[in-house]
Order: C-alpha cells, then sequence, then structure tokens
C-alpha cells in the first residue's frame, strides 16, 4: 500500500524476481586491468600510454568534438559530457576513511618485505592473501612495487609510460586490498593503506593527465598549424585553449575517481523496475475518478512535470521518496560524468521528460545544410539552447526543488552555488568549481565568436562576470564553513593535488620540505609517493629546488635502511649526488651485518652506477676513525681484549676485500686500523685484521701495476708498512710463545719421607723424569729464546731506513699517517728493547744484553732517537743489572774475562 495513504492500495506490486531478472539482464561486468597490462591505464583514454608523434590532439579531450558542422557553428555536444572511461567499477564507499589516523608509526612498518625477497619472482607483486594478520600485509606489501620502480627510472625513456606504470601498480594493489578490507572492515589497517594507495593511484592519474598534454605540446613545434588546417578542432581558435583543456582534465579526472567509487549501478541504484512515472500518484488519481471521494491529503490533480511546482500540491508519498532517491541518484551518475548513464535511468523510470532536459545543452548542428546530399540526414542539437540555460539557472534557484535536482540543473547552467550545497567532500568542490569555470569558458567564447547570435536568452550578469581563477578556487575552499571540507584540505594527498593542479612546484616542494621537519613521522607510503612524485618532474626537466628533492630522498633511503630494505637502497642513492650518494650508501653498509650480503649490496652499487671504490673506501674510514681514542703511551694502564666496537672495526675490512681490484686500499686501510690496535697493545684484535688480508695481495697488487710501470707511492709505502706490522706481530708472538713456556718449567719431585728401597727407586725414577723433562724444556727454551730474539731484531734493525720508515718520499703526504707512524716508532720499539731485555736476562745471557745497547746507540740506526729519557735511565739500570751478574762470574762489566 501507499504510504501515509493506507485507504488507497497500490495497484503496482514490486516483483523482486522481475527486479532481479531486470538488474541481471542490465548489469555490466567489471574490467579490471591485469597488473602486468601497462598499456592500459585505469583512467579515460585522454591519458594514452604511448607518446605519439604527429597527430598531437586525438588523444584529448578536444577529440570529442564532432566535425561536421553547420556553417560556423560547431557542435560542442562533449564539452560537458562524460567521455569513455575503462569501465572499471569497484564498490568503495566515498570517503570512508578521510577521517582515519593514517600514522602509520605502529603498524605500517611492519608491511615490508625481506630484504631478499622477490629476488626470484620477478612479477611485481603476489595474490597469496589468505587471511587478515599482519603476517599477511608483509607477506602482500602494497608498496613494494611502487619503491622497486626506481630500478625502472634509467631504464624507461619515457617518464609517461613510467607513470602509468606507478598508476597501474597502485590500482592493482588497491583492488587486491578491497577484498582484504571487505572482511577485515573499515575501520582495519589494512583500510588505511588501501586509502593511501587509492589516494596516490589518483595523484598519479592526475600527474599523467596533465602533464602528458604538456610534454606533447613541448614536442610539437607546428601545433597550431594543425589545430588551423584540421577542421574537427577549429573551435580551439575562439577558446582559450590551455584554460579550457586544462580544466576540462581536472574535471575528468575527478569525474574519473567518482565514477570508480559509486560502483556498480544495477546492484546500487535498480531499486526497481518500472516504465511509469509516478505510478502511485497516477493510481490514486484513478481512484478518486472512480470513487469520486477526496483525499485526507491534497495531492496534484494533474501528471505534467511541472505539476507539483506549479500546484504548490505534493505527490503521493511513495513517489516522493522514489523521486528523492532517483535524483540523488541521477546527481551521482552526473558527478561521475555518465551523463548517458542518467539518461537512460530516467527513461527506465518512466521521465523521459528529465531525460530530454539533460539533453539540451547540445549545440545544435543541421548537416543538410552543408552536406550537399539529397537524403534529409538528421539534426543534432538544441536550436533554443540559450532559453534551455536560462531555464536550467531558474530551476536551480528555486528552493522549493528538491537539492539534488537543484544541483544537477546547477551543474548543467554553471550555477555555482546550488551545486555546492550537495558537494560534501573536497573533490566534489573542486569539480564543482571547475566545472563551472569550463562552462563559463565555453560560453563566453561562444557569445564572443558570434555563434550564439540566435540565442534570445541571456544568462544572469553574476554568471557572465563571474572570473574564477584556480588560485582563488583552492582559496575558497581553504575557507569553507564545511568542517570536513577543510579537513581534507589539510590532508596530505590533496595537498600534492592541489600545488600539482595549481602547478606551483615550489610550492609543492616547500610543503614537502615542512612535512619532513615536522615532529611526527610521515607513513611510510606517502614518503615513497613523494620520492617517486619528485624523480618524475626530474625526468620532465622541471626546474625543482635540489635542495628539498635532496632531503626527499635521502628520507626515503633513510626509511629503507631502517627496514633492511637491501635491494632498494641503491637504486634511489643513485638518484643523490655524487658525494651524497657516497655518504649515504657508506652508511648504509654500516648497517649491513650479514657477510654473506656484501657482494649483493656492491653489486646493486655497481648496477646503480655508484662509485664502489669511494664508497667502500668511506664505509672503512668511517669506522675504523668513529673511536676517538689517541695513541696512547705503554706505561699507562690499558684494556687489551677485543671489544665489540674493535670487532667492528675488524669487520669492517671485509667490504674491501671482496673486490681483487680494492687490494690496495684494504691493504691501507687494514693498515691504518692495526696501527691504533698496536698503539693500545690491542695485539690478538690487530692479528685478527691482518689474517683478514688476503696473502697474496702484495703480489695482485705488483700485479696490477707490472703492466702499467712503476708501483705508485703509496702502495709501495703501503706494502712496506705491511711487513713492519708483520715483523712487529711476529716478534710479538714469538715473545708469547718464549713467555708461555718459560712459565711452564717442570717442578722437580719432593722425595719421599721414608728411605725405604721401593721409595729410592721411585725417587731416582722421578729424578730422571725431572731431569729429562728439564733439558727438553731447556732446550725448547733456548730455541724459543734464539727465535725471539731473532723477530725482535728484525724489527729494530728492519732494512731500507727502519722500522715504520716510508722507502718513498715522493708520495702524497698524509699528516696524520706520519704522525702515527713516528708515535707508533716511540711506543713500539723501546717496548720491544725491554723484552728482548727481559728475555736475554732471564736466559742469563747477560753479554748479549749489554750488546743490545750497543744497537740502540748506534748512529747507522739511531734507535736511540726514539726513547724517551725516562725509558734510557730504566734501560740503563736494567744493563746495569746485567753488568753485576756478570762480575758476580768473575767476567768484567761487558763479559769479557778479567785480565791478569
Amino acid at each position: 500500500s501507499c504510504r501515509g495513504q493506507s485507504e488507497l492500495p497500490s495497484p503496482v506490486v514490486r516483483d523482486d524476481e522481475v527486479t532481479v531478472a531486470a538488474r541481471r539482464r542490465r548489469k555490466k561486468v567489471a574490467c579490471i586491468l591485469h597488473q602486468e597490462n601497462f598499456d592500459l591505464l585505469p583512467v579515460r583514454p585522454v591519458i594514452s600510454t604511448v607518446t605519439p608523434a604527429r597527430p598531437l590532439l586525438r588523444n584529448t579531450p578536444a577529440s570529442l568534438f564532432r566535425q561536421a558542422v553547420t556553417p560556423r557553428v560547431p557542435d560542442v555536444s562533449a564539452i560537458l559530457a562524460p567521455g569513455g572511461r575503462t569501465p572499471r567499477y569497484t564498490h568503495t564507499p566515498r570517503n570512508a576513511l578521510s577521517s582515519l589516523n593514517l600514522d602509520d608509526s605502529d603498524w605500517t612498518n611492519s608491511m615490508y618485505t625481506s630484504p631478499l625477497s622477490g629476488q626470484e619472482n620477478t612479477s611485481f607483486f603476489r595474490d597469496d592473501i589468505g587471511n587478515l594478520s599482519s603476517a599477511l600485509l608483509k607477506e602482500d606489501d602494497p608498496g613494494e612495487a611502487g619503491r622497486r620502480v626506481c630500478w625502472m627510472w634509467r631504464e624507461s625513456r619515457d617518464v609517461l609510460i613510467l607513470n602509468a606504470h606507478l598508476a597501474s601498480i597502485t590500482l592493482f594493489k588497491v583492488d587486491v586490498l578491497q577484498s582484504v578490507v571487505l572482511r577485515a572492515g573499515q575501520n582495519s589497517k589494512t583500510a588505511g593503506v588501501r586509502w593511501l594507495l587509492q589516494q596516490e593511484n589518483c595523484t598519479w592519474r592526475l600527474i599523467g593527465s596533465l602533464y602528458r598534454d604538456r610534454v606533447q605540446l613541448a614536442l610539437e613545434d607546428d601545433i597550431m598549424t594543425d589545430m588551423v588546417v584540421s577542421n574537427r578542432y577549429w573551435i580551439y581558435i575562439f577558446i582559450d585553449f590551455f584554460f579550457f583543456l586544462f580544466f576540462k582534465l581536472v574535471v575528468d579526472w575527478l569525474e574519473s575517481i567518482a565514477k570508480d567509487q559509486i560502483g556498480d549501478f544495477s546492484d546500487n541504484i535498480e531499486f526497481y523496475a518500472k516504465n511509469v512515472c509516478w505510478e502511485n500518484t497516477l493510481h490514486a488519481l484513478k481512484m478518486r475518478r472512480k470513487s469520486g471521494t477526496s483525499f485526507t491529503v491534497p495531492l496534484v490533480t494533474e501528471l505534467d512535470p511541472d505539476a507539483p511546482l506549479r500546484q504548490q500540491r505534493p505527490l503521493a508519498d511513495l513517489d516522493r521518496e522514489d523521486d528523492a532517491r532517483l535524483l540523488k541518484n541521477l546527481f551521482t551518475l552526473i558527478r561521475a560524468g555518465m551523463t548517458e548513464e542518467a539518461q537512460r535511468l530516467c527513461k527506465r523510470c518512466g521521465q523521459a521528460w528529465r531525460a530530454a532536459t539533460l539533453e539540451g545543452w547540445k549545440l545544435y548542428h543541421d548537416p543538410n545544410m552543408t552536406s550537399g546530399s539529397v537524403e534529409l540526414q538528421p539534426v543534432e542539437g538544441n536550436p533554443h539552447r540559450g532559453i534551455w540555460k536560462a531555464c536550467c539557472w531558474r530551476m536551480a534557484e528555486e528552493e522549493q526543488l528538491n537539492r539534488y535536482e537543484r544541483a544537477i540543473y546547477a551543474s548543467l547552467s554553471g550555477n555555482l552555488k546550488p551545486l555546492l550545497a550537495v558537494c560534501d567532500s573536497w573533490e566534489d568542490c573542486v569539480w564543482a568549481y571547475f566545472r563551472v569555470m569550463v562552462d563559463s569558458l565555453v560560453e563566453k567564447d561562444l557569445m564572443s565568436s558570434g555563434m550564439a547570435h540566435q540565442e534570445v536568452e541571456t544568462l544572469p550578469r553574476e554568471y557572465l562576470e563571474a572570473n574564477w581563477t584556480m588560485e582563488k578556487v583552492f582559496e575558497e575552499l581553504q575557507a569553507s564553513e564545511s568542517k570536513r571540507v577543510l579537513e581534507e584540505t589539510r590532508e596530505h594527498y590533496h595537498v600534492i593535488q592541489r600545488f600539482v593542479i595549481l602547478g606551483d612546484l615550489d610550492g609543492l616542494l616547500e610543503e614537502f620540505s615542512d612535512w619532513l621537519t615536522a615532529s611526527k613521522p610521515l607513513p611510510s607510503h606517502l614518503l615513497r609517493f613523494m620520492t617517486h612524485l619528485v624523480l618524475f618532474f626530474r625526468s620532465l626537466g622541471l626546474a625543482l629546488k635540489e635542495e628539498v628533492c635532496i632531503d626527499v630522498l635521502k628520507a626515503y633511503v633513510s626509511l629503507l635502511i631502517r627496514d633492511q630494505q637491501t635491494d632498494l637502497v641503491a637504486s634511489y642513492v643513485g638518484q643523490l649526488p655524487a658525494e651524497l650518494a657516497t655518504a649515504q650508501y657508506a652508511a648504509f653498509l654500516e648497517t649491513v651485518t650479514q657477510p654473506e650480503l656484501h657482494p649483493r649490496c656492491l653489486q646493486l652499487a655497481t648496477d646503480a652506477g655508484l662509485d664502489v671504490s669511494s664508497i667502500t673506501k668511506l664505509v672503512v674510514e668511517t669506522v675504523r676513525q668513529r673511536d676517538d681514542t689517541e695513541f696512547t703511551h705503554h706505561s699507562q694502564t690499558l684494556e687489551t681484549g677485543t671489544t665489540k666496537e674493535d670487532q667492528r672495526k675488524i669487520d669492517v675490512i671485509d667490504w674491501l676485500l671482496d673486490n681483487p681490484a680494492h687490494r690496495a686500499e684494504a691493504l691501507k686501510q687494514s693498515n691504518a686500523i692495526m696501527r691504533k690496535f698496536l698503539a693500545l697493545q690491542k695485539h690478538d684484535a690487530a692479528k685478527a685484521v691482518f689474517s683478514k688480508v688476503p696473502e697474496d695481495s702484495m703480489s695482485q697488487i705488483y700485479c696490477q701495476w707490472s703492466e702499467v710501470g712503476q708501483l705508485p707511492a703509496e702502495d709501495e709505502n703501503a706494502v712496506r708498512e705491511h711487513l713492519c706490522i708483520r715483523a712487529y706481530l711476529e716478534a710479538h708472538e714469538a715473545f708469547t710463545d718464549w713467555f708461555r713456556h718459560s712459565s711452564s718449567a717442570p717442578q722437580k719431585p719432593a722425595p719421599a719421607p721414608e728411605a725405604k728401597f721401593t721409595e729410592r727407586v721411585a725417587n731416582e725414577m722421578r729424578e730422571k723424569e725431572y731431569q729429562a723433562s728439564l733439558s727438553a724444556w731447556s732446550c725448547r727454551l733456548d730455541a724459543l729464546t734464539e727465535d725471539v730474539k731473532e723477530r725482535i731484531y728484525n724489527v729494530l734493525l728492519f732494512v731500507d731506513g727502519g722500522w715504520m720508515v716510508d722507502n718513498r718520499k715522493d708520495s702524497e703526504q698524509d699528516s696524520e699517517r706520519n704522525h702515527q707512524m713516528a708515535v707508533l716508532r716511540s711506543l713500539c720499539l723501546p717496548r720491544l728493547s725491554f723484552l728482548l731485555l727481559s728475555v736475554l736476562q732471564s736466559s742469563s745471557r747477560h753479554q748479549e744484553a749489554l750488546r743490545l745497547a750497543d744497537i740502540i746507540s748506534s748512529d747507522q740506526h739511531r734507535l736511540y732517537q726514539v726513547f724517551s729519557k725516562e725509558e734510557l735511565r730504566r734501560f740503563l739500570q736494567k744493563l746495569r743489572e746485567s753488568s753485576l751478574s756478570l762480575l758476580d762470574r768473575g767476567l768484567d762489566p761487558l763479559g769479557y774475562e778479567l785480565q791478569p
């Protein structure tokens, strides 16, 4: 029955089965782009993936103009009409997540894959969605493919094709996550990521739309010639081509977003199937005629379209509700640029007259005037377009009409205020403003060109005198009274879209700079998008604030390093200036602790065009110079054990050893690390570094230069220094062996207390064993003594100028290295001298100990110069003890026999 009119049963029974059948007949098949088909774009055909050399304008909205014209009266039928779009329908509730807190500090970080994920699988995505856990998000990271796009940046010769890649990637992942969101709910973390990627996809589509035509225009030198010659585009002579095209592209972009969001209308708005307008009111009027009774609620007495407004009487309640719902859905279709679909819906609901009102904006065109054909051809367009447009304006001003009906006619007539009344979101408001600007441009140029001379009705002065600019539009939005619009105006992606539309790249980069310095961290997906956006604008050759671009890239590289994205860092670091790229990648290599990843990281750096030699050198230098401990005198008490920081210095040398071409640098850096360890008496750490250097390093260094000529002075001095350190470590190792052996002398067995025969025999056996062990120990000690004496003398009497003294003086001077080598001589040579003296005195070789004084005091080696006064005093005191021991043996103080 009719709601509100219980006495009048409805003659229409809305059969559910019929409705389902009608829905099935009209339902459209969704066409979702495959993620690997990058030649297709999820946007209107204006954004093609191929940049044609000629003709220029066949992929622009201008191609929607009809070619046949009545003399000088073009048909602009498609100026405000929807163009063909990729039929993609995905049910996504509009703005469901616009108010979500998208700070991903607690969950987005879990969405990155492992450092080596995807090496064997070359596809961008894996569709193994099985549950809604965080593991699912990690397995199916929506941003992984987008982050990998930088690998293709240097390979792609057409940045617009790359833009298509980016848009397609994000589109596919939005579709993948949509199924997850339907199960997890709109407030899930997955929904937040889907919203971020959805906004990124929308922004890439906008950029592709705007910059494709700009690039094409830049490539075409004779565009104006093409436009004049081709009748198809001649109307652009009268219309400000660039502004019109730009505004139209923005409108198309916003309509394509709306179309994606409203979903499949066969499920959403085909709530009933009928072909009779206002059926319940019609039934009520028929019943009244038959019965002759009156209604408790007055209804219209006529059913022409203007009856409710003219008679000031309502329709039946059910019809009013159906009308309200129909009008809202009609506006939704028009908002999505689907005017033909809206007309189809009107005719199917029995309101063909309303479909006709949506057709009146087309310019009149009679092909019979120019064709010369005998056969009559159909006339197109509205000969009274001016009257129709003025009526639309007045209907939009009529307050008694439904607000969505007013908005429909406001969109057709360029009446902004009623149109904004039903715009709830930022996108809706931008669409309203730009649609009005497109409409205003068309009308003004039609009138100025004389093509509107037959139109007797004029539009209001407020319309004709309106002078909207893009800057004024966004200023109005920032001062909007709608709380929701104000909040969405400040959203990151909408800010980016605003600056892209305005073409204010400097302002955009200033915003980027503010976001990077803000206390609240940016969502990971947003930072990734900012990076790709900067790279995109760079590829177009646009003038950008280089320091901000660098800051964005550095921030994203830091994010990749933090999340251990090993395979991705090199590609993005390669986009930085050479010196900064070296520092950034060196900082990344410091975080790579797995030795098995070293070759992979270096290969990626090579592929990215980075200076691997400078990077590995910087890594080693940074790690070895991190400890600010100075060279310390040996008399101070030191911790000689190997610490974690020491181990890092030991391991970092591996970066230089992976490539044989870097052996000379590896030798220099290992020498520098060992110098510090030797100064601190960390001999075990120094030995660990020495053992890492391959034994064939010196031969490889000489082989590398054998064909070129003489070895460079720096390399030759590094080889000599390495040999010096080797001699010192061998001497110290020999002393350690001697000291260990000398401390392990066999103990003389104590005799048994009772002097029985068996006990005496046992005592004699133990004594013989002791003597044998003592003899073997003494022989071993003598051999070790000779070995340590020889090795220490190898250091003290090092050939060709002395230990830690360069042979080649023509090398580039390194003051720090020279200082360290001089300090090591003053630390290590006295230290070895005292060790040798103690070995000789412990072995009762006092005469040899005294000969050590001759070596130290000789002018040939001048070892006395490395001794301090205190050390010389102590050394002489030690020699005095040897002289006294020799005197006790009946020899002279120098160990010679006394002469009678």
